[in-house]
């Protein structure tokens, strides 16, 4: 007999499809979320947005004000070096636990996204979506979801995008990253997590912020 049917509810989808749309950049910060337009477009009733906009909520991506409806978090995290701050906190532990883990799935997928970096190092777009999916599963690997979380929010398309408009204009810088990563990924892979924890936050320090998101 075959296993349990697995049903998704349609709050998950919702929640997910705009979810997505918020992280890619698609759906730009503070942008107005017009309900009856979304809800046409994903083919669903407002019930059902209007409870994905408010687990939106509670995840800090969207704002819900009474009379003005729903808008795209304004994710403006100021000075770099706070976001880069935050990115120490998480990143290197999230590698260690990582390591421990040696979860396979998520190490095929971080070795996915460093091949993903390597053949589109000449398209800043590409490439820049790549080395946000390798940290997003090499913080996933950790096996924490709120770690997960609060990375997601670190690596908004929009924050991400100033990293790379400061940093990602040479195809041997982003090669040289796609390098780094691949060292992380050995260590976990190896189960090393304290070799996985230092080479993550050697990568991370090796590449300061730029001062400020653009305007």
């Amino acid at each position: 007999m075959a296993g349990p049917i697995q049903i998704q509810s349609v709050v998950d989808q919702v929640h997910a499809a705009i979810r997505e749309q918020i992280l890619s950049g698609e759906l730009e910060r503070g942008s107005h979320l017009p309900q009856e337009t979304i809800a046409a477009e994903l083919g669903v009733s407002r019930t059902p947005l209007r409870e994905a906009l408010r687990r939106l909520a509670g995840e800090g991506l969207v704002v819900l004000q009474a009379h003005h409806g729903a808008t795209v978090a304004d994710l403006d995290f100021g000075d770099m070096s706070d976001a880069w701050g935050a990115r120490l906190v998480i990143e290197p532990p999230a590698a260690g636990l990582a390591a421990e883990r040696r979860d396979e799935a998520q190490i095929d997928r971080m070795r996915e996204a460093i091949a993903a970096q390597r053949a589109s190092a000449d398209s800043v777009s590409a490439s820049l979506d790549a080395n946000r999916e390798f940290h997003l599963a090499l913080v996933a690997a950790s096996g924490n979801p709120h770690l997960h979380h609060f990375a997601e929010l670190l690596w908004v398309a929009r924050i991400s995008s100033a990293i790379y408009a400061a940093q990602a204009d040479e195809r041997s810088v982003v090669l040289g990253w796609a390098d780094e990563h691949e060292a992380i990924v050995a260590a976990i892979e190896a189960g090393k997590a304290e070799a996985a924890e230092r080479l993550t936050r050697e990568h991370v320090l090796r590449h300061p912020a730029p001062q400020r998101l653009a305007s």
